[in-house]
């Protein structure tokens, strides 16, 4: 089935399912973010010690989500989109839960990977599918409405958490299996159909790095994203820290700058997704929405003495910025053959997450000496720049037949 066969609704039952799956990963993404302070609080963490274990457990979680990206995004390419996506799913939910009981830091840390472990296929294969069964005209609307819809869910963890952390996490892993039950109104991606019954190798990861053209394709992919989680991991997740360095006339919660981080990436997802059908262009659509994300981090660093208000709208302007998500991974998908697509299209976004990692030792390694202000900016005046010049090393992909294999 090629894309001039596919769905033109963008409302359609895979994007829907998609949507709520990310939903769902959104979710407890973002509640980790939420109930860092009072969990670890919980489990008998001293104040001073917080801000290194929340980094510890945030880490730990993007270990898993780098190595399950690896093992989804193959899985999906081998065994299907489908089958792949219900058991992160089932995965992720079971994780959810179990972190309802947790006692200890190392109970934690080892749960946040195996949660990090299942949530990593979810968005990849998600968009994958979606990617697959719409019409090439339609298909960024398809994946902008995932992302919009997705994003959402961190609007929903703040609002549980006021429930407790321990009940936060249990609904999280009821609401994904849940969603378990419409995997019955769902179907294969016809593309995927075509290639399992062709003699083309599938899901080959390695395949990536053996041919110099597809590599620098994939590398560029990886860095074009990583400013998002440099915005998510560090200055939206340890708000609450960067409001005290920055005189922040009045308390700051991390829940709260989270959630309305959410709220603008979630339009903003829509805003993307328009821009790029507009201009079709999704490597336009980028470099603005990148340079845009540019200008707000600078303007969240400038607001020395600023009121809670005033960084609450700064850190909803980030949001509305990082909203080229949605549109960096439909390119990353768009990039490569079906045989291989499911395996980019999962691992790109969990190499940018498990990124995180690096980033956030680096900024920690250099907060000691220079403040965590002057060392996240370092960061940032480095991971920005590269996003924008990677752009250019990807194909325009707005429009393109995806119903092709790679050749090895």
């Amino acid at each position: 089935m090629s894309n001039k066969s596919g769905n033109s609704n963008p409302f359609n039952i895979v994007v829907i399912v998609a949507a709520l799956g990310y939903f769902v990963d959104i979710y407890d993404l973002t509640l980790f973010g939420i109930v860092r302070v009072p969990s670890l609080k919980a489990i008998g963490i001293p104040d001073e010690q917080i801000k290194d274990a929340g980094v510890y457990l945030l880490n730990m979680q993007m270990i898993g989500m780098l190595l399950g990206g690896i093992v989804w995004g193959i899985l999906g390419d081998k065994r299907g989109r489908l089958s792949t996506l219900f058991m992160t799913i089932l995965l992720y939910s079971l994780a959810n839960i179990a972190n309802g009981f947790v006692q200890n830091l190392e109970q934690y840390a080892w749960l946040r990977v195996i949660a990090g472990f299942g949530l990593a296929g979810e968005l990849g294969i998600g968009i994958t599918l979606v990617s697959e069964v719409m019409t090439k005209e339609t298909r960024a609307w398809g994946t902008s409405i995932v992302s919009a819809i997705g994003i959402a869910g961190a609007v929903l963890a703040f609002l549980v958490a006021e429930w407790g952390w321990k009940q936060a996490y249990w609904i999280g892993g009821g609401l994904g299996l849940a969603l378990l039950g419409l995997r019955v109104y769902v179907h294969e991606s016809g593309m995927f159909d075509k290639v399992k019954e062709s003699a083309a190798k599938r899901g080959n990861f390695f395949s990536l790095f053996t041919n110099g053209k597809r590599f620098l394709k994939y590398i560029c992919c990886i860095l074009v994203g990583v400013p998002v989680w440099y915005v998510v991991g560090i200055l939206i997740f340890f708000s609450k820290e960067f409001a005290l360095a920055l005189n922040v006339t009045g308390p700051i919660s991390t829940g709260k700058s989270i959630m309305y981080h959410y709220m603008g990436a979630a339009i903003g997802s829509i805003i993307t997704g328009y821009i790029s059908q507009k201009l079709k262009s999704r490597k336009k659509a980028l470099a603005i929405a990148i340079s845009t994300l540019a200008i707000f981090c600078a303007w969240y660093f400038m607001s020395d003495g600023s009121t809670p208000t005033t960084f609450y709208i700064i850190t909803f302007a980030l949001g509305l910025a990082m909203g080229y998500w949605a549109v960096f991974i439909t390119v990353a998908s768009e990039q490569f053959g079906t045989n291989i697509r499911s395996t980019v299209t999962t691992t790109v976004p969990n190499f940018v997450r498990g990124a995180t990692v690096l980033m956030t030792m680096w900024w920690t390694s250099m907060s000691p000496g220079m403040g965590i202000l002057q060392s996240a900016i370092i960061v940032g005046v480095v991971v920005i720049p590269i996003a924008i010049g990677s752009i250019f090393f990807l194909e325009e992909s707005h429009g393109k037949n995806l119903d092709y294999v790679e050749e090895y």
